[in-house]
């Protein structure tokens, strides 16, 4: 699966993400651009999934028009030390996420 992780999460969230291919806004050279934006450009290079920590980001979009996943961690803060306890229950739910919808994790 190909992953992309939001800006503000820690890159290294990726490593942790074995068996798919991970990448980050910023090192597609696409910081700072706005979440329908990022999300239709996301879906067009490839990606299945796109990883944040906005909570806000699926009332804001329609995201039944963009053909990727949003996975949204709910977690105390994005510092990697928080989000690696989710890694096993990402990795779980990746493989049932669906494009156009939003699947939350932790909280």
């Amino acid at each position: 699966m190909k992953i992309l992780l939001d800006e503000c999460l820690d890159w290294r969230l990726g490593r942790e993400l074995t068996g798919h291919s991970v990448t980050s806004v910023p090192k597609m050279g696409w910081a700072s651009i706005k979440n329908g934006k990022l999300l239709a450009l996301a879906a067009k290079e490839g990606f299945d999934v796109f990883l944040t920590v906005d909570k806000r980001l699926p009332s804001q979009q329609h995201l039944s028009r963009f053909q990727i996943a949003v996975v949204v961690l709910e977690v105390k803060s994005n510092r990697l030390p928080d989000l690696k306890p989710l890694v096993p229950e990402i990795l779980s739910e990746l493989p049932r996420t669906k494009k156009g919808h939003a699947t939350f994790i932790g909280g």
